[in-house]
């Protein structure tokens, strides 16, 4: 069975979760204290970070970006990366967004410092990055609202990989139950869609020790 190699609250890891799950590929969750430096872990990844997936024949796969293209290459029904290549750049064009954009300016400023500067023992939060935090996500939700007014999901008519980059981030902030939902309906409608889906419930499983998640992050009627 192959495995993923992950950090809870990591939206690079979730991303994988989520695309093994909407697949229904068989995997088991390995988490992984990337700080400690093992040496196991640093011959399957020298960069030392998650997601790593393992294989059942023991490839080693890298970085969210390749694991979730090669899942979508080896198994492609159902089609995340889209089908075309004027879909396929935009759901990749949203990615990046997400996975850089969002996590530079919302996930970073607020799940960092709030959680992982905690378990690394690096001190107290910056207040001046989380209030950046909280006010950037602001312009995010608008443009998820923005392209849900235009389009059943971020990328197109059918669910994408765009959608599970979004929604991999903004779970990691709804944990934390700094979402600003009722601010945001459109937003909210969006992902109320897609933590409805299945290939969901095993990250509103979650629970880190130390770190309770938000009364509502589980509920469905949030």
């Amino acid at each position: 069975m192959r495995t993923l190699y992950h950090l809870w609250l990591s939206p690079y890891c979730r991303k994988v979760r989520l695309v093994l799950n909407e697949k229904r590929l068989e995997h088991r969750l390995q988490a992984e204290s990337v700080w400690d430096r093992r040496s196991e872990f640093l011959h399957l990844n020298p960069t030392g970070e998650v997601p790593v997936l393992v294989e059942a024949d023991g490839s080693a796969i890298s970085g969210s970006d390749a694991i979730c293209e090669f899942l979508d290459e080896m198994h492609p029904e159902p089609s995340l990366i889209g089908r075309g290549a004027l879909a396929r750049a935009e759901v990749r064009r949203l990615v990046y967004w997400f996975d850089h954009k969002f996590n530079d300016e919302v996930t970073g400023h607020l799940v960092g410092e709030k959680i992982m500067k905690r378990f690394l023992g690096m001190g107290e939060p910056d207040s001046k990055k989380v209030r950046a935090g909280h006010a950037n996500i602001h312009h995010h939700l608008d443009y998820i609202t923005y392209l849900t007014d235009r389009r059943r999901w971020l990328g197109g008519d059918e669910i994408s990989l765009a959608d599970i980059a979004a929604a991999a981030h903004i779970s990691t902030i709804d944990y934390l139950g700094d979402v600003p939902w009722n601010e945001h309906p459109g937003a909210k409608d969006w992902y109320a869609r897609i933590k409805s889906r299945p290939s969901f419930r095993p990250l509103l499983e979650d629970h880190i020790p130390g770190a309770a998640p938000a009364k509502s992050y589980a509920d469905l009627d949030f």
